[in-house]
């Protein structure tokens, strides 16, 4: 989906030979983990993208994404959904010594240079699960980024709702509902999508660790506690977008609706190609591009894909040679609040990944898909307070990861050749005292709101101070 495309409007013929294309490409991915094609690589690469905001001078978001590119004319630097966005890309790094300080290097010189750029036009760059300030006048289609690949997203979502609004319902500390006729609340989630890149012998093991990890992970990294002044989720972002595009696509065993942001079905069994199988025979398409590339390519099948956004994705991706690669996409944690924070959050997710696909035993064998859905969920909402069933037991998550976690992802980012240095600096030094103080972003806003009202303008103006200083979320003071 991040691709432009050239038409917004489609028609019957070309959903049917979109869908031909689509099971070509399909049968022919089949073939390719018949026949091991894809590269195998030791360490893997991981990349990393992250999505901002765009504030004005009195910390409300302004749609400015187009001048803010173009003044800045980096090729890392591109649009989002709405014009209050935009998103960093960041080089491709191997897993091993240092490749999180220089992710954090690169990621430093993009955001000085968007702050600069930002300034220059009298704004503010932002790194936020949900924009506080954020109100519901600004999520309207006229703010929408000026692609027609954002107008066909929108258009398509209601074609295959039937021109259905959106029902909005969220229930958490407080409540908030609506209806809606375009997805533009969708733009008020920004989150950041670490690619851990896996050779096919171990996809499996890998995409099932990063699902049962969700739910400590978005515990930990919440950020997004309020949307339109209300106090929902610790992590809001997760319902906003999942309603956001909502469209029941299918059933699952148990008669629920499987929409197009979903948790999933259940685990891989046997082959990474299985979700590309339920993409083909499960999800309308939704935005029937045709191309005229190669088969080999998987244009077809890459932008269904794109148009189903589970939050641990399996994704193919070609090197400069055409060799292609596997990928999962980890989708669960929100933007901010500082740099540290978020390189921390990746250095805790590649950890635990690496320590869990090497176990012995399949953690999924003895922790069931339910527990590990029901999990991520209640991270979701509570965060750090959450109890959850961990392989069978019932937990307080912030004990979990103090007990339990920490360790281990240290262990798996030492197995992996990451240096003591790095280690200390984002596990020890930022996500233990984050867990252990219990202050995230989400603890921050909320406690600031507590203790000075509901000032989301001077809550967003201190964040926004706090981010600028780069200390750690644990270190910021009410």
């Amino acid at each position: 989906m991040g691709e432009e495309i050239q038409t917004t409007e489609f028609n019957e013929e070309t959903r049917i030979l979109f869908k031909k294309r689509l099971r070509e490409e399909t049968l022919l991915l089949k073939k390719w983990f018949d026949t091991r094609q894809f590269e195998y690589t030791e360490p893997p690469m991981l990349g990393l993208e992250v999505e901002a905001w765009l504030m004005d001078q009195s910390s409300h978001p302004c749609p400015l994404n187009d001048e803010f590119l173009k003044k800045s004319g980096h090729p890392l630097l591109v649009h989002e959904l709405a014009q209050f966005n935009f998103e960093m890309n960041v080089t491709p790094q191997k897993l091993g010594n240092s490749c999180f300080k220089a992710f954090h290097k690169e990621l430093d010189d993009l955001w000085k240079h968007s702050c600069q750029v930002s300034a220059e036009l009298d704004a503010k760059a932002c790194l936020v699960g949900i924009a506080p300030t954020v109100k519901h006048e600004m999520l309207r289609p006229e703010f929408m980024s000026k692609s027609n690949r954002y107008k066909a997203l929108n258009d398509q979502l209601f074609h295959l709702r039937s021109g259905k609004d959106l029902h909005i319902k969220i229930e958490g500390r407080e409540s908030y509902e609506t209806h809606v006729s375009h997805v533009m609340l969708e733009a008020a989630a920004t989150s950041i999508q670490v690619h851990l890149q896996v050779n096919q012998e171990e996809a499996v093991r890998a995409m099932n660790a990063s699902m049962i990890l969700s739910a400590p992970l978005v515990a930990m990294s919440a950020n997004s506690p309020y949307l339109y002044g209300k106090d929902l989720w610790d992590e809001s972002r997760i319902p906003v977008f999942e309603q956001a595009v909502s469209h029941g696509s299918f059933r699952d065993k148990k008669g629920q609706d499987v929409s197009r942001v979903t948790f999933g079905t259940g685990y891989i069994r046997r082959s990474f190609i299985e979700p590309f199988l339920e993409n083909l025979d499960a999800y309308p398409v939704m935005i029937p591009v045709l191309c005229e590339d190669p088969k080999e390519k998987l244009r077809h099948l890459r932008m269904q894909n794109g148009t189903i956004w589970r939050w641990n994705r399996p994704l193919i991706g070609f090197n400069e040679d055409g060799t292609p690669h596997l990928r999962i996409e980890q989708r669960v944690m929100p933007s901010g609040p500082t740099l540290t924070d978020i390189v921390a959050n990746i250095a805790f997710y590649v950890g635990l990944t690496e320590y869990f696909r090497k176990l012995d035993k399949a953690p999924e064998e003895s922790f069931t898909f339910t527990d590990c859905r029901d999990n991520f969920y209640k991270a979701a909402k509570d965060g750090l307070n959450s109890n959850i069933r961990w392989f069978g037991k019932q937990v307080n998550i912030q004990k979990l990861l103090l007990d339990d976690l920490l360790p281990k992802a240290k262990k798996g980012l030492k197995a992996a050749g990451v240096g003591k240095e790095e280690i200390e600096l984002y596990i020890d030094n930022t996500i233990g005292p984050r867990v252990e103080s219990g202050q995230n972003g989400a603890c921050w806003q909320r406690g600031f709101i507590n203790k000075h009202g509901k000032d989301f303008e001077s809550m967003c103006t201190e964040y926004m101070k706090n981010q600028t200083e780069g200390r750690p979320v644990h270190e910021w003071r009410l």
